[in-house]
């Protein structure tokens, strides 16, 4: 059996993929045709229904659930991890600033509503293009998820806000960012199998940790190795192996946040 499977090329989706897409581990028969893009493609192909099984944010997730089942392994999913706004000149937002954001099916942007549901101007970007637009003035004020968050101190960037702390603080649940889905056309069992697969891969890399596979440098944008370790401590843990019931509600009162705003 193959599959198409598309996932980011961030650290921790390579990290959790690996050992699955590169068979260091048993597929048990099951291959993979795989795609890597940045998440808003993913959450567009997602919306489309072109791949089989794929990486989308939590934001999504209800546009896609009749055509796709919600994985238990796999998410990026948990505290201390939400996206960042950021400014290049003040530590303060108004609702007149023009705001990148990554991409418009994403958790980001939910979280950015909920603190800022006035804000009247937003711009939609590829995450790794929103410091830039910040630097050079393009925008006000900008988004940041991912290896950003470890990085844009260093630039001279500002935090307005850490839009994951005041979900949390709000909604006293962790912060759901991104998981994977399958297409309820596949057979459940089958679905089952790659779920645990995910599991195993997230296993097999962590037992070799904090060796850094080849396959991570190599989707990594030149990033430096801490500044990888620390994208893959944040983002996978726990949560990754298995949502649980914890991460399953957290999902839920997103997907009500969702229908509110």
């Amino acid at each position: 059996m193959k599959f198409s499977l598309a996932f980011s090329p961030c650290p921790n989706d390579t990290f959790i993929f690996d050992a699955l897409v590169n068979q260091k581990i048993d597929t048990e028969g099951i291959n993979f045709e795989v795609h890597l893009e940045d998440v808003q493609t993913l959450n567009e192909w997602a919306i489309q229904g072109k791949m089989d099984i794929t990486k989308i944010s939590y934001g999504v997730y209800n546009l896609v659930n009749k055509q796709y089942q919600l994985l238990h392994s796999g998410g990026a999913l948990g505290k201390g991890v939400g996206p960042l706004l950021i400014s290049k000149s003040t530590p303060i937002f108004n609702d007149e600033m023009l705001v990148a954001i990554p991409g418009k099916n994403t958790t980001a942007h939910v979280l950015f509503s909920l603190a800022y549901p006035h804000a009247k101007n937003k711009v939609f970007k590829v995450f790794h293009e929103i410091e830039a637009a910040v630097l050079s003035g393009e925008v006000d004020a900008g988004v940041i998820i991912h290896e950003n968050r470890f990085t844009y101190q260093e630039k001279g960037l500002i935090k307005i806000m850490d839009l994951g702390a005041y979900w949390e603080e709000t909604q006293k649940v962790p912060i759901p960012l991104g998981g994977i889905i399958a297409k309820k056309s596949i057979d459940p069992t089958t679905i089952a199998k790659i779920d645990q697969l995910i599991k195993k891969s997230i296993e097999y890399a962590f037992e070799h940790y904090p060796q850094i596979a080849p396959y991570v440098r190599e989707h990594s944008q030149e990033m430096s190795e801490q500044v990888m370790r620390q994208h893959i401590d944040l983002y996978v843990n726990n949560y990754s192996l298995n949502l649980g019931a914890d991460g399953l509600k957290a999902v839920e009162v997103l997907m009500q946040t969702i229908e509110r705003l």
